[in-house]
Order: C-alpha cells, then structure tokens, then sequence
C-alpha cells in the first residue's frame, strides 16, 4: 500500500473536486449517476471530500436494468447506508412493464440500451438539471470527446460538434429550460489513476474486480459469467475460470478476463501491463465501431 498520495493524483483530485464544487453551485438539482462501479464509487469518495465535513449534498441516482450482479446490489445497499446518503432507484423493467422500451428478442437479451430512457425518465421526473458521471476519456473514444459540463438539448441527445469551451476551467452552465447537463469529474483520469487512487485512499470496491472462480462461457470473444441472465446456447461449453471483472455493469454484456490479480497492487500491475483497453471486455460495444457514440446521442450514461 502506498504511504502518500503522488503529485499528480493530488493534482487530479483536486480538479475532480473543483468540478463537483462548480457543479453544486452553478445547478439547483444535480444528481450522482452511481452504478456500483469503481468509477461511481470513486467519485462519491471524492464527493465526500468535496463538501466535508457537510454530508453530499445531492442524491445518488441508480439507474437498475434488473440484470445487475447480486455482489454489486449488496455493495451499493451497504455503502449507502455507511454514508447515510439518499439513493434513489429507477427499473428499466418498470420501463418495460409501462411499454416505454421493449425487451429484446433472443434467448439472452441485453438490457443495457434500454437504460436511456428509464434514465432519460428519470430525469424529467425529478427536474433533474446536471447528471454527474465517472466516465473518463480514456475509455472509450465517444467518451473521450466529452467536456467536463456536457450539454444536453431538451430530449436528453448529446451533439459532440456543439459542445462548449471550457477555457482556463471555466464552465458553462446555462441552459434553457428542459435542458440538463451531463458532469465528468473523473474526465482526465485513466484506469490505472483510479486504480492507484483506490490504493492510497484504501476505497473498498465490490469483490468483482478482485480474481475468482466463476462459470463463464466465451461468446464473441467475450467471457460472459453463467447465471439467471445469461445461459449457455447451443454449442457452448461452460467452463470454471479464475477470473476478474475490469467494468461492472449488466450481466448479459459485461465481460470477464482471466486474472490471478487478488489484491490492489496485482491489479494496478496488471492493469499497466494490459494490452487491452478496459472496454474491450463489453460484449455491447461490439455491436458496431460507433456504438457508444451512437447511445451517447440518444441520451446514455
């Protein structure tokens, strides 16, 4: 474990703080997006900080696609009530069940598209004005085109072309009315900075993203875990692996690497000495070279 924080992470939490500081003053109703994700989990850290020794003064907003990995639903319920913070929570099968999305057709259907409008819902009902995120720009190269106030029109679609400049950080927040903003403190940070940044702050994360063994199958490339959401098909071959999970998010298309890394510092070697990108295990960013983009228009995370 590291004694003290490196200068650059310093640096980086400080300007993650600083954003989530402009945030809270410049909006009447933010929220923090929280997943149960390392990232969300990260960022709620750094808002504890930012307004200590007050409490965070917004809600965590979860949005649920009924497909999450029970591990992650016990660490949220827990982490929650250590903060004593306000969760609030909103179902894609709510969605499906109102004729908002449609499930998908196929044997083991993916909810992770239909995200965007229980989230785009979600919003509108609670008059909600900027939505903050742990994306970063490493992660993806849709993602790497967001600012740090990322402008949103009246039907929650992101245009990566009008996006405003964010100068000497100075940000914009006006908007019109029905209007909200997506916030990413987290925007200049890698993998491996989140990584070492849990390290020095000793941030518990979901047993997940730590090796294990689990039933997985290989589909496309991806080691998809064996459970209520996701069974074998034809010609597939369960196999027992120890493996990790890099991102935590719906079942049917998060995927597993085989991993030994058990503790804090196998990861933060393995994750420097990966050749692959951190999403490269998401069976839904295969669908298409511009997938992420593609949702990101239409209103996801």
């Amino acid at each position: 474990m590291m004694d003290r924080m490196p200068s650059y992470l310093r640096e980086l939490e400080a300007e993650a703080i600083y954003v989530l500081r402009e945030a809270a003053a410049q909006f009447e109703r933010p929220i923090l997006l929280f997943s149960g994700g390392k990232d969300s989990i990260v960022l709620t850290h750094l808002a504890q900080k930012a307004f200590y020794p007050g409490s965070i003064p917004f809600p965590l907003l979860h949005i649920d696609t009924g497909h999450n990995f029970p591990e992650t639903l016990a660490f949220r319920d827990r982490l929650v009530e250590r903060l004593g913070v306000r969760l609030l929570v909103r179902s894609v099968q709510d969605s499906i069940d109102r004729g908002r999305v449609q499930e998908e057709p196929g044997p083991n259907p993916s909810r992770n598209a239909l995200q965007t409008v229980t989230l785009l819902d979600a919003l509108q009902e609670l008059g909600i004005d900027a939505a903050i995120g742990g994306a970063r720009r490493d992660e993806e190269k849709a993602r790497a085109k967001e600012r740090f106030f990322s402008h949103r029109d009246r039907f929650g679609q992101w245009d990566p072309k009008n996006q405003r400049p964010e100068l000497w950080h100075l940000y914009n927040g006006r908007k019109r009315p029905g209007e909200h903003f997506r916030i990413f403190p987290l925007s200049n940070w890698t993998e491996l900075d989140v990584w070492e940044y849990i390290a020095v702050e000793a941030i518990e994360v979901p047993r997940l993203y730590f090796a294990h063994w689990r039933e997985v199958v290989e589909r496309d490339g991806v080691l998809l875990a064996v459970g209520p959401y996701v069974t074998p098909l034809d010609g597939e071959i369960p196999q027992r692996k120890r493996v990790r999970f890099r991102t935590i998010g719906d079942m049917t298309c998060t995927g597993a690497v085989e991993s030994d890394a058990a503790t804090v510092e196998e990861i933060l070697w393995e994750v420097a000495t990966s050749r692959r990108t951190e999403r490269g295990t998401r069976a839904d960013d295969r669908r298409s070279e511009t997938a992420m983009e593609e949702r990101k228009r239409l209103g996801y995370f």
